[in-house]
């Protein structure tokens, strides 16, 4: 590992010391394929007992409980759930708005903590982690891998990033998701987002679990009074000034636009959570994301 690796990674060790012993239970069973954390579609011969069931033909006989045929004299299969892995692949949007604000770079900088700090939590499940870093011609791609250097690698390729362009991100998530069951993407949504929401249902109603992080930055959500005018980072030449009646119709229209992508994705089973800079530690959040659903994160 390189000298400028192992300081990237120093950054990061307080964060992954953090997420350390969090779970992430898939969200429904997962089919079946090599042993791991999660519980199975398929039926076998774990040590997590679920049923029995009657003998028929064709059946395995090192399956049936040949302690109960003694005492009844019927022969019966033990059931149990097997364990699976879930292949888990992070999509990071690196467009132009995620370098936001300027002075701090913050949504790319929380983006990449989530990135580090979920991938870890799989990691730590046995799951297989990718990333993918989506932006335009200079994206980045780690497919998903089980081995014990796969959080370095995740860490030293967001370390090596800075937000740019304004290329769409739905094509690389389309991609990101043929080789995983779990696609997590973080992103502003400040792009293409009807066409990413589009594709993340498309995942979802193929089984595939997917997680909209949606990133944003206090100061879009409480501009600064003293902003006069405001400019789009995908699109220097677009500026808006900001100022009484119109910075009001802006709060009401980035309000009304939020609430619109929470519903869409509720509507086609996508988890969608927000997470604005500064407003809980990164630990905090990916408890959030991993608990089950219905249970809400303590600190």
């Amino acid at each position: 590992m390189t000298a400028d690796a192992n300081e990237a990674y120093d950054e990061y060790a307080l964060l992954l010391d953090a997420v350390r012993g969090i779970r992430w239970p898939a969200r429904a069973v997962v089919r079946g394929g090599m042993s791991g954390a999660h519980t199975s579609r398929l039926r076998g011969i774990s040590a997590e007992f679920t049923e029995y069931r009657p003998y028929r033909q064709g059946d395995d006989p090192r399956r049936v409980d040949w302690k109960l045929f003694a005492r009844s004299n019927r022969a019966y299969i033990r059931l149990s759930n097997d364990r699976a892995i879930l292949p888990t692949m992070v999509v990071l949007d690196a467009s132009a708005s995620m370098g936001f604000p300027v002075a701090t770079s913050g949504k790319w900088k929380l983006a990449a903590q989530i990135g580090v700090a979920l991938g870890a939590v799989a990691r730590s499940s046995g799951d297989p982690v990718g990333l993918v870093i989506a932006k335009g011609d200079d994206s980045v791609l780690l497919p998903p891998r089980t081995r014990g250097t796969v959080i370095h690698e995740i860490i030293g390729a967001v370390s090596t990033t800075a937000p740019g362009g304004s290329e769409p991100i739905a094509p690389t998530v389309s991609i990101a998701a043929q080789s995983a069951g779990r696609v997590v993407i973080a992103t502003d949504l400040l792009g293409d987002s009807a066409e990413l929401l589009t594709v993340a249902g498309r995942l979802v109603a193929a089984g595939r679990e997917v997680y909209v992080i949606h990133v944003i930055a206090g100061e879009e959500l409480e501009p600064s009074p003293d902003s006069m005018m405001v400019t789009d980072p995908e699109a220097a030449d677009v500026r808006r000034a900001l100022t009484g009646a119109t910075r009001d119709a802006y709060l009401n229209a980035f309000g009304e636009w939020r609430e619109r992508i929470a519903h869409d994705c509720a509507d086609t089973g996508i988890a969608y959570f927000t997470a604005v800079v500064g407003d809980e530690t990164t630990d905090h959040l990916a408890r959030r994301i991993a608990a089950p659903r219905g249970v809400a994160a303590t600190a």
